[in-house]
C-alpha cells in the first residue's frame, strides 16, 4: 500500500505539497506455483505413455537331428520365396524354383508401395482364391544373404504385417540354385 507523507505539523513551509512514498512492488506467486504443479500432476496421470511397439515372431526350437519328420513340406501354389540382397534390392519367386508357377519368375525388385508390397498385396488375394480356403493363405519364406542388413528384414517383416500375410518364415540355408540368385542379387552394380 502506499503511504502518505504528512509532514511535521502544521505549517505551510516551502509549497506545501504532500508527496507519497514509493515502494516496490511485491507479487506473491505462491498461487501459481501450487497450479503448475497441479497441472503437471494432472497432464502426467492422465496421458498415456507411449508403449514399444513389437512383432510377435514365433521361432522354432534349435535341434540339431534333420529328420524327416522335421521337414515340413508346403503347397507350391501358396508358396513366395524372397531372398533379400545387397543394395535394399529382394529377388522373388512364387512357387518353387525348378518348377514356378506362372509369371512365377525369379524377378528382382526394391522395398516399399513399388516395391515388394506391389506383388505380395494381389497374390495374398488371389491364392485364397485359387485354394478357396480361408485358412490356407499365402507362405513367405524370408532367405537373407549374408549382404543384407538388419534393416532390411525389419522391412521385410514390415511388409509382411503390412500386407498380411498370414504366414512366413526366415530361412538361412539356400539350395544351390537359389544361391545362384542370391550371389546375382549380390553383384556390385558399376
Amino acid at each position: 500500500m502506499a503511504e502518505l507523507n504528512t509532514g511535521d505539523g502544521g505549517g505551510k513551509k516551502g509549497g506545501g505539497k504532500v508527496r507519497s512514498k514509493k515502494q516496490n512492488s511485491k507479487v506473491d506467486l505462491t498461487a501459481m506455483v501450487d497450479l503448475a504443479f497441479l497441472l503437471i500432476t494432472f497432464f502426467m496421470l492422465t496421458t498415456s505413455l507411449s508403449k514399444p511397439q513389437s512383432m510377435d515372431l514365433g521361432l522354432p526350437d534349435k535341434e540339431d537331428k534333420d529328420e524327416p519328420e522335421n521337414i515340413v513340406k508346403t503347397d507350391q501354389r501358396r508358396t513366395v520365396t524372397v531372398i533379400l540382397g545387397d543394395n535394399d534390392k529382394v529377388k522373388w519367386f512364387h512357387g518353387l524354383l525348378e518348377t514356378p508357377e506362372p509369371n512365377g519368375k525369379p524377378q528382382t525388385i526394391g522395398y516399399g508401395k513399388e516395391g515388394i508390397r506391389s506383388v505380395l498385396l494381389p497374390r495374398v488375394k488371389s491364392i485364397v482364391e485359387v485354394t478357396g480356403d480361408k485358412e490356407k493363405g499365402m507362405i513367405v519364406i524370408i532367405k537373407p544373404t549374408k549382404k543384407s542388413t538388419y534393416k532390411n528384414l525389419v522391412d521385410i517383416l514390415d511388409e509382411m504385417a503390412i500386407c498380411k500375410v498370414p504366414t512366413y518364415a526366415i530361412v538361412n540355408e539356400f539350395s544351390p540354385e537359389e544361391q545362384k540368385l542370391a550371389d546375382e542379387l549380390n553383384k556390385k552394380v558399376e
